[in-house]
């Protein structure tokens, strides 16, 4: 691999670099450093008393500077906010030598240099709050230059917008777009909101392996890889759910876990091949409870993030406070596709994709078809939050009869703008009926569809020792985190996004 080629701009600070360490000073120091404050603590609490802060030691990464002669500002930006500092020349050296403020400080810090500083707070004539740096210490040299930031009239140009760059390089991102680490706090309060809802019921925080000898769950193609001790396949797991249901069949009335799930599958914005699902199963419960509790969860969400169940979406405000309309699916289609697919077989559920200029493959079956159905005609009308009901058994190997309506199963999917954010059941716990069940997808498979699941005998083998009445649901937590934070793609709400080999 050939070196990459050095701008000027990366060969001048290499050059500072260098100049740094004949100075005698070592530009990426191993000790610690003793940060007392932050610049958000500053800016919050100087008010009028200006000895608030008559000590105070922060480090981050200048942003600007304006060198004034003997005296200069500059910003300094940390993990909280930006704030000024003024450094004096006489000040950061008061002795004879002012090679530290003339040569270190005015010639060879640059933009996105990490430095630490003491002093203490004041407020400037101009009325700004600002640290006055009695010390300060070179912390970390950057060799690579930042995108150059400009506002006019309150819009920001070269904010690094260009969506390859952001994603590829999320670490200049989060230093040059603030409103981008914003997103992310918001995404860890979405987990913690639910945290605190499961824990207050006394719900268990479990793992489940990663790595599979079947992938189960869901209808999903894996990613395989090889166990070399073992001389095994295993597979990245699609779906926790199996082995959380196996919790259940143990003794525990409810457990939960945030998990990384891995479909080898498209990518667009609304999919990434890896992502963040939470699970929920509790025992003693059907669909129905589960329902009211998904409501439940969704508006203590928005609470807590925005402070109202209302949040802006697009064009639209979403409100989260419960009751969500329900519709079955059959309903659906019969309202947003004109027809009633109801004892339709599958050759006539073909005829109608055909009809309304569906695509569609020989390998699926009439669940699929329905699916399609009405993915391609009902899914965009449903912007407020809804509950889809009573799916076809073919989609739903893991659910439940429905109790009354032959053919269907109880599970429902929640719709938030046209995209299912959760998928949940009243759990299948019959292991003849799920043995069949799973032999009904191996039929599917042999007939050419790839999602369709395998056959886990543990699994069977677990219900036969008897699983409680249960309901589960997974909520996609990737998709959830762009409802409450207003972004238009799944990769703005992950760090690192899967992308294509620079340069393909």
């Amino acid at each position: 691999m050939s070196t990459p080629q050095l701008s000027e701009q990366e060969q001048v600070r290499r050059q500072s670099l260098e100049e740094i360490r004949k100075l005698g000073i070592d530009p990426y120091p191993a000790a610690m450093y003793p940060v007392n404050t932050t610049a958000a603590e500053i800016l919050a609490g100087f008010g009028d008393t200006e000895d608030k802060f008559p000590e105070v030691c922060l480090a981050g990464r200048i942003m600007s500077r304006r060198i004034m002669g003997n005296a200069s500002f500059a910003e300094l930006m940390d993990s909280s906010g930006r704030i000024q500092i003024y450094v004096r020349r006489d000040d950061l050296c008061p002795g004879e030598d002012k090679t530290l403020y003339n040569t270190l400080f005015k010639k060879l810090l640059d933009i996105g240099d990490i430095i630490g500083v003491r002093g203490f707070a004041f407020r400037t004539q101009m009325g700004e709050i600002t640290v006055h740096v009695k010390e300060l210490t070179l912390l970390s040299k950057s060799l690579r230059p930042l995108p150059v930031v400009k506002e006019k009239d309150g819009v920001m140009y070269d904010a690094v917008t260009d969506p390859e760059m952001r994603y590829r390089q999320r670490y200049v991102d989060l230093i040059i777009n603030p409103e981008v680490r914003e997103v992310f706090r918001k995404r860890t309060l979405v987990m913690r909101s639910m945290r605190e809802l499961f824990d207050s019921r006394g719900y268990l925080e479990v793992e489940t392996p990663v790595l599979q000898a079947i992938p189960g769950g869901a209808a999903a193609r894996p990613f395989v890889t090889h166990h070399n001790a073992l001389d095994i396949p295993l597979y990245l797991r699609i779906a926790d759910e199996l082995y959380l249901k196996r919790l259940i069949v143990g003794g525990y009335d409810g457990v939960y876990e945030f998990a990384k799930d891995f479909r080898n599958e498209g990518m667009d914005r609304m999919h990434n091949p890896e992502f963040t699902v939470l699970e929920i199963y509790v025992a003693y419960k059907d669909y129905n409870w589960m329902m009211e509790f998904t409501e439940e969860i969704m508006s203590k969400v928005a609470m807590d993030i925005h402070g109202s169940t209302k949040v802006p979406l697009g064009d639209n405000i979403i409100e989260y406070a419960g009751p969500y309309r329900r519709i079955s699916m059959t309903d659906a289609i019969k309202e947003y596709a004109g027809i009633d697919i109801t004892g339709m077989s599958e050759d006539d559920l073909r005829h109608e994709c055909d009809r309304m200029g569906i695509g569609h493959s020989p390998s699926m079956g009439a669940g699929k078809l329905i699916d399609l159905i009405f993915g391609e005609k009902c899914e965009h009308h449903f912007i407020q939050p809804t509950f889809i009901i009573d799916y076809p058994r073919e989609t739903s190997p893991l659910t439940k009869k429905h109790r009354s309506r032959a053919g269907l199963t109880e599970r429902f999917e929640l719709m938030v703008n046209g995209q299912e954010v959760a998928n949940a059941y009243s759990e299948l716990n019959d292991p003849i009926d799920q043995l069949e069940r799973f032999h009904e997808q191996m039929r599917l498979s042999q007939k050419g569809d790839d999602e369709a699941m395998f056959i886990d005998m543990d699994f069977v083998r677990a219900l036969e020792y008897g699983m409680p009445p249960t309901s589960g649901m997974g909520i996609g937590i990737d998709r959830l985190t762009m409802f409450m934070t207003n972004q238009q793609s799944i990769q703005d709400v992950l760090f690192f996004p899967q992308m294509r080999p620079e340069g393909k």
